[in-house]
């Protein structure tokens, strides 16, 4: 379930599923699309995105990652928080893992609990991220950064997303909800000048770097990541 309340031109947003670690599956995905809608709809002037119970988002639900629709369900979600015409705030209260983080960087802000972590831990089980996603996290926080989440899959705590800029704010969710209610008040026009300005620094286009990007989800390492995740085994990759 995901929860939308509208309180001084603020929107919450919220994954309920704390009995998944409000993992994101094709519903869910489509929910939160609809959700920005809604919020957008009732004239908010900042929108916050946040979890409910100890997690952010831990990721995709890997009973659906793997169908069809994910892939395109996640993407229209992501685009929906980038398209907003007004600020969009992540308040990460606990792990942002694989989509998780994909979620939180789709926000413009990242205000971060102590508790909070982010990791991309794709390459442990075949699967990949987007090129968007690859940018982001190097627009954000560096290239060096944006490796050693996708190349080493380190798990990156609070404080040194801090320092890497992939966190904005260390604070709990009160401290997000009050940067968000300050920013509803700034003017609307510079807002959503500004965003769009800063959301087009750069594109990825590269066709060779999109073919790589469909290959993995073509590739019999994600059939043989699957294959492991349901028989409780660590996955044996080929590169093919």
């Amino acid at each position: 379930m995901i929860t939308v309340s509208v309180a001084e031109r603020v929107g919450v947003i919220e994954l309920a599923r704390p009995e998944r670690r409000n993992a994101l599956d094709v519903a869910h995905c489509r929910d939160l699309a609809a959700a920005v809608e809604e919020v957008l709809a009732a004239g908010v002037g900042a929108v916050v995105v946040t979890g409910a119970g100890t997690s952010f988002c831990s990721g995709a639900d890997l009973d659906e990652v793997y169908s069809d629709g994910f892939r395109d369900a996640l993407r229209t979600a992501l685009d929906a928080l980038v398209a907003a015409p007004v600020p969009v705030m992540a308040a990460v209260n606990g792990p942002a893992i694989g989509a998780g983080t994909q979620l939180a960087i789709a926000c413009d802000l990242r205000v971060v609990s102590p508790e909070a972590v982010f990791a991309v831990p794709t390459a442990r089980i075949g699967l990949a991220v987007d090129p968007w996603t690859v940018e982001r996290i190097a627009q954000l926080a560096g290239g060096a950064t944006a490796r050693a989440l996708l190349l080493a899959c380190d798990r990156i705590g609070a404080d040194l997303a801090l320092a890497r800029g992939l966190a904005d704010r260390i604070g709990h969710r009160d401290a997000a909800l009050a940067l968000a209610a300050e920013i509803a008040g700034f003017a609307p026009l510079t807002l959503r000048y500004s965003k769009m300005a800063a959301d087009r620094t750069g594109h990825v286009v590269d066709p060779e770097l999109l073919a790589a990007f469909e290959a993995c989800w073509a590739s019999a390492d994600l059939v043989e990541g699957r294959t492991a995740r349901t028989e409780r085994r660590d996955p044996v990759f080929t590169g093919r």
